[in-house]
């Protein structure tokens, strides 16, 4: 789920690439002060220089290979829930990690469904659920529907609602949309399963944090280096889902 300016975002992405940047920027007025800000440090930032050289959507890849790369949640064969997937960079690292266009023979080949409010442009390797809203029951019994056997062994999600601007109330709802996810696990989630989620640092983390614990058996918080260091943004992990007895 994305932010109001994301389809800039998604341009400026493009713009970036192009050697001629540095002049488009300080010969475009048009821009606004925060727009100029954002491409300046688009600009000096490694990690879109990185996403650009490995064909990654967005910088973003590198926060979930990071993760991965020291908790190993994304194994040959797993099936995945990427919440709030436009882009489409976390699809894209989880599409190479699960192996679910089947390219390692010899290892078993997984599955990819990514859900968001935004179009995502089309990803060989996963089945995007475009136009809908992960918290939706309808979008939830679609979820269902396409993973093979009806069930995940991870939950990813790097979404966020469009920020108001009032730290506090932002804050309320991003946990308001991981506790609804959390709910959604209990009914996709096998037993075993890994759940990752974002959440902004403020008054209501821990609220998140002791539900996971009743459900899971390693509950941890991350930030890897791929966050920028003045993000409020962390992400909790959480592995080894007990199955609630219904």
């Amino acid at each position: 789920m994305a932010t109001p300016v994301i389809c800039f975002l998604q341009r400026a992405n493009n713009v970036v690439s192009r050697r001629s940047l540095h002049v488009t920027c300080a010969l475009d007025k048009s821009r606004t002060a925060a727009e100029q800000r954002w491409l300046a440090r688009q600009m000096k930032d490694p990690y879109v220089r990185e996403a650009q050289t490995h064909n990654y959507r967005c910088r973003s890849a590198f926060k979930l290979l990071e993760i991965d790369n020291k908790h190993h949640i994304l194994q040959p064969g797993h099936h995945v829930i990427d919440c709030g997937a436009a882009p489409g960079a976390w699809s894209q690292v989880a599409v190479e990690k699960v192996n679910s266009l089947g390219r390692d023979s010899a290892a078993s080949a997984g599955f990819v469904v990514g859900v968001d409010l935004l179009n995502i442009a089309p990803l060989d390797g996963a089945v995007f659920l475009s136009n809908s809203d992960i918290t939706d029951f309808d979008t939830q019994k679609k979820i269902i529907s396409v993973l093979p056997s009806g069930k995940a062994d991870v939950i990813l999600s790097d979404m966020a609602p469009n920020a108001t601007g009032i730290r506090d109330l932002d804050h309320q709802r991003l946990v308001n949309m991981c506790l609804s996810l959390l709910e959604l696990s209990e009914r996709v989630l096998l037993s075993g399963g890994t759940f990752l989620c974002k959440v902004w640092d403020g008054s209501e983390i821990n609220l998140v944090r002791d539900r996971l614990r009743q459900r899971f058996q390693d509950v941890r918080t991350v930030k890897p280096k791929a966050s920028r260091m003045e993000s409020a943004e962390v992400y909790l992990l959480a592995k080894l889902h007990r199955q609630q007895k219904r």
